[in-house]
């Protein structure tokens, strides 16, 4: 016979050992309740600190079945001080989705930063969820143009392609490009809710452009990890370029795009544009 994990046994076990770890000497608690022959925090505590009831806090350790909520498992994992990854791993026990805590990336992590600069001779560059290109290589720079001159709230893949005007017919498929741009920043408003800036730049959007509004209404929800783009250059002609998306685990908002050629008279492209 197979043995599989129990989750409710493992939730069980998760909470007691996280609990027994804790140095009571850390927490703001009264004296009259220092005095303990195990270890950790009792469960009253942990109760006490999470807001919930003491039954509540032994049942789960019981692994009696509870399902608690995300808001139980949220004040749960600051009762026990969990990590990002503990915490993360609490909630995939109890089925629940955490809500983000981590402000969104305004600026490169500096190893990011040199990972970029590093894949030369590929275009690649850094965005954040909103489409805020956060750092570039030279290649990606020559291609995309006008990056080091604009103003660093206009440095956005999506107002790029609907705002500038030297980008209006950057895009050979146009209309796919945007229809995949719009797909993509809806699913990162419905993930972060919490984001201002990102409802702001939607509603610019939607107001400024009646194709981007359009297709926004259809309400399409999508993020695309990889695919094909052809651009039309004024510099070297049509260069079709192969893109990857990949995000690092340490710095999950972070999004590290590659291009490359997709043949051989595209690279020659890129080369020339290189270069130049």
């Amino acid at each position: 016979m197979t043995r599989t994990v129990d989750a409710t046994q493992e939730l069980a076990a998760f909470l007691r050992t996280r609990r027994e770890r804790l140095d009571p000497d850390d927490f703001d608690l009264p004296s009259r309740r220092r005095s303990r022959r195990t270890p950790g925090l009792r469960r009253e505590e942990v109760a006490e600190l999470a807001g919930v009831s003491i039954d509540y806090v032994v049942r789960l350790e019981q692994g009696r079945g509870l399902r608690p909520s995300a808001d139980v498992v949220e004040a749960l994992s600051r009762a026990l001080r969990l990590g990002p990854d503990e915490r993360a791993y609490l909630f995939g026990l109890t089925r629940q989705r955490p809500r983000t805590t981590e402000e969104p990336a305004t600026a490169a992590a500096p190893q990011l930063a040199r990972l970029v600069a590093d894949l030369s001779p590929l275009p690649a560059m850094l965005m954040n969820h909103r489409y805020d290109i956060l750092t570039w290589n030279p290649e990606m720079g020559r291609l995309l143009r006008d990056l080091d001159t604009l103003p660093p709230a206009r440095r956005n893949a999506m107002w790029l392609c609907l705002m500038h005007p030297g980008m209006r017919d950057f895009y050979l498929d146009r209309e796919s490009v945007v229809r995949e741009g719009v797909a993509h920043l809806r699913a990162a408003w419905a993930a972060h809710p919490e984001d201002r800036a990102l409802s702001e730049l939607i509603a610019e959007f939607t107001l400024r452009d009646a194709e981007f509004a359009r297709l926004w209404n259809e309400g399409d929800v999508k993020v695309n990890g990889r695919g094909r783009k052809e651009m039309r250059h004024p510099d070297v002609g049509v260069i079709a370029v192969d893109f990857e998306v990949l995000m690092p685990l340490q710095d999950a908002d972070q999004r590290l795009v590659i291009f490359r050629a997709a043949d051989g008279g595209s690279q020659a492209a890129l080369d020339r544009l290189g270069a130049a």
